[in-house]
């Protein structure tokens, strides 16, 4: 049977009697030991490194496309694959996985609910067995208007068309909290702490539409902009990403270099909580 597309937000409830869906790949991008422990049935397992790469001091980056191609085909990925992605977090690292999709113009993925946690909340089946992987040939090529680098933030700081959405802690905003050279945000963006978006009574899974669509209102992250979503090393902020794409905002990009780049070079402008 070929598998017709599924929603970007995936619930548990649509995924389970699908399992056996041709043309459906589910990656779990937990740890391997978890992974190993349990996981869904049928699904591949994804280790988070190999789809972030580290240049000088900034982490969190894409890796080159001769990587990604690798990493994709040995994961059984084809062009026209639906990938659903989870993980035991809520889907910061599945998030990087499916955003890491969009940046390759890959078409079809889903973000799992509340990921394995919600997936066993509901009693769905888990399984230790090990799914044998026919390997693809998946050629990645990067697309247009999903990534954000420093110069493209640089150069559109000043951007009224433009929104820079910090998804970190409000400590690591402000600069009270430092994970790099130099503590603070970036002019003008605003800080959502990733978290809020999750229901932590519901097992991580996101927040009614109706509720997060009204935050993001309220904040000035509205749909005739172009959002641009950054953390410490775009792990937080793809979950935000997905978010958005879900909440219909046609542009967003990411900055994968986020604040582990930014922090750490010695001419970005920075803005911190005054001193009082």
């Amino acid at each position: 049977m070929t598998s017709s597309r599924f929603p970007l937000i995936l619930p548990p409830s649509e995924l389970a009697p699908r399992l056996g869906d041709d043309n459906l790949v589910i990656v779990d991008v937990d740890a391997a030991e978890s992974f190993y422990q349990a996981h869904i049935p049928g699904a591949v397992q994804l280790d988070y490194a190999d789809i972030t790469a580290t240049r000088k001091l900034a982490t969190g980056l894409l890796p080159d496309i001769a990587h990604l191609s690798t990493v994709l085909s040995r994961l059984g990925i084809q062009t026209d694959s639906h990938v659903i992605a989870y993980d035991d977090e809520g889907g910061g690292r599945a998030g990087r996985l499916l955003w890491t999709l969009a940046a390759i113009g890959h078409k079809h993925y889903s973000l799992l609910d509340g990921g394995i946690r919600a997936w066993r909340h509901d009693k769905h089946p888990i399984s230790q067995e090990i799914k044998e992987v026919i390997k693809s040939r998946y050629q990645a090529i990067y697309a247009e208007g999903i990534v954000a680098d420093r110069d493209y933030v640089l150069a559109h700081l000043n951007d009224k068309n433009i929104a820079l959405l910090d998804t970190r802690s409000p400590q690591e905003y402000h600069g009270e909290e430092k994970l790099a050279e130099r503590v603070g945000h970036i002019p003008g963006a605003i800080n959502y702490n990733w978290v809020l978006a999750m229901d932590h009574h519901n097992s991580l899974r996101l927040r009614p539409t109706s509720e997060l669509r009204q935050e993001m209102m309220d904040l000035g992250i509205t749909e005739d902009k172009e959002i641009i979503v950054y953390c410490q090393t775009h792990h937080r902020s793809a979950h935000t990403y997905i978010m958005l794409k879900a909440l219909g905002y046609p542009r967003v990009r990411a900055y994968p270099g986020s604040w582990s780049e930014w922090g750490n070079l010695a001419d970005t402008p920075i803005k911190h909580k005054p001193v009082e």
